[in-house]
């Protein structure tokens, strides 16, 4: 189990930077800029968002695929079921993590009178 959370782990390290690079709004060929409105701002946080929870759904699958595996493997193994259990727990709690994240992010926009309706998963 440790291997495949090593995996998981290392393979998020090298997946983030791309998506947080295709996440990222496309530039203007005049060179780099900072986003001079608040949109801008607001776009940018929740397309970073929007490609985590992407890659937070995925994992959570991978991870609830795991432990049904574990769980039809077990053979009545007590501590082979209860690891299962507690997989498919946290991959759960991952993904009520994941919803609270984009839904503070729309909350905050909202209060702020930002508009970031483009693009949300929402």
């Amino acid at each position: 189990m440790k291997k495949v959370l090593t995996f998981l782990a290392l393979t998020s390290l090298v997946v983030l930077p791309i998506g947080l690079a295709v996440a990222a709004p496309a530039l203007p060929t005049g060179g780099a800029q900072l986003p001079d409105t608040a949109n801008a701002v607001w776009a940018t946080i929740n397309a970073i968002v929007n490609w985590l929870f992407i890659i937070l759904i995925v994992a959570a699958v991978i991870i609830i695929i795991i432990a049904a595996w574990t769980f039809l493997t077990a053979a009545g193994d007590a501590d082979k079921t209860k690891s299962a259990r507690n997989l498919i727990i946290y991959a759960l709690i991952a993904i009520v993590v994941g919803f609270l994240a984009k839904a503070i992010v729309a909350l905050v926009a909202y209060i702020l009178g930002v508009n970031i309706s483009g693009g949300t998963i929402f």
